[in-house]
């Protein structure tokens, strides 16, 4: 009988990580019946539930018609049109797993009332695409930080769709979402003035810049930028979740300094991963401009000792942003 080797030689299959960035996305609908929350994979799956010509179908092709940027999964609940509002949903929809938000309705009582919940909800972001500048100037008026609008012409293709299908996959703070080419999606014939006011209106659009077709801008109704949105709501539940797995797995949390060392870990890791994504700004020596204080055992109050509760821990980061515009001087020597 042979001798048993001294080498073992493994071999693993690695297979691509789907990308679903932070969350997925959720397209909701009404019908007679109503349907619960279901996760699909891809459109022949969704195929055997709608039909082609359905506005669920329609949105989900537009969703997964962007190329490599789009999702591997997504999901999607109806209301039922008679006997539940949006008020009596939401908070169902609230319960599911998922980030971003889009509707087949694009009335803008129905876009009020989930924009009012999501606002409210304080979790999630929602896209809604509308060709009515009355109706953007009715949801301007709402300061919505968690809801991004989207002007265009033709809307019956979903073009916030297929913008969420282009960026929502990628890893929180590593894009911007303005500059975006959306597959499937025609530019806006617009000059600079028309541009300048649906920004005014707190919207986004679809334009032509230097031959690609992109989109303007990428903020919220309120103005504020979609990927900082997105990456605060990464870090809030990134850092809950990677405590909570601590508390969960360890024996016991030591209340001393070890202990605190261990929270303070578990912080700095999740920081780490968001300057790898981009999210952190770097500097002048190409070092993560981010920063933690946990207090020591002895500077926290004994009550909260007592309690068993630690309070006492901070962190801070400069963020990275992005560059959306730039002013360049030149000079002619002669």
């Amino acid at each position: 009988m042979a001798v048993k080797s001294d080498v073992i030689v493994t071999i693993d299959i690695q297979r691509p990580t789907p990308k679903l960035g932070f969350g997925k996305t959720l397209i909701i609908g009404t019908s007679d019946t109503g349907a619960d929350y279901k996760t699909y994979y891809d459109l022949e799956a969704l195929k055997s539930d709608f039909d082609e010509d359905t506005e669920v179908y329609k949105a989900a092709f537009s969703l997964l018609y962007q190329g490599d940027n789009s999702p591997s999964e997504f999901a999607v609940m109806l209301r039922k049109t008679e006997g539940e509002t949006w008020a009596d949903f939401m908070p169902r929809v609230f319960a599911k797993d998922w980030y971003f938000l889009m509707a087949t309705s694009g009335l803008v009582t129905d876009v009020t009332s989930i924009a009012d919940a999501v606002e409210q909800d304080n979790s999630r972001q929602y896209f809604v695409s509308t060709s009515s500048k009355d109706d953007l100037a009715t949801i301007k008026a709402k300061k919505y930080t968690r809801t991004t609008a989207l002007y265009h012409a033709t809307t019956d293709n979903y073009p916030e769709a297929a913008w969420l299908g282009a960026a929502a996959s990628t890893e929180p703070g590593g894009l911007t979402w303005k500059f975006k080419t959306l597959k499937g999606i025609e530019s806006m014939d617009i000059d600079t003035t028309e541009l300048n006011a649906i920004h005014a209106l707190g919207a986004n659009t679809y334009v032509t810049k230097a031959g690609d077709d992109v989109t303007s801008e990428g903020k919220t109704v309120s103005g504020e930028y979609i990927d900082i949105i997105h990456s605060r709501d990464y870090l809030v539940f990134s850092i809950q979740y990677a405590i909570q797995k601590l508390l969960n797995r360890s024996p016991k949390i030591r209340y001393d300094n070890t202990g605190i060392a261990q929270l303070e870990a578990e912080v700095r890791t999740i920081l780490k991963r968001a300057d790898l994504n981009g999210m952190i700004a770097r500097d002048d020596d190409g070092i993560a401009q981010f920063s933690t204080y946990f207090k020591p055992r002895s500077q926290v109050d004994p009550a909260d000792r007592e309690k068993r509760e630690y309070n006492d821990g901070t962190f801070e980061f400069e963020l990275a942003g992005a560059v959306h515009a730039a002013k360049i001087k030149g000079t002619i020597k002669l």
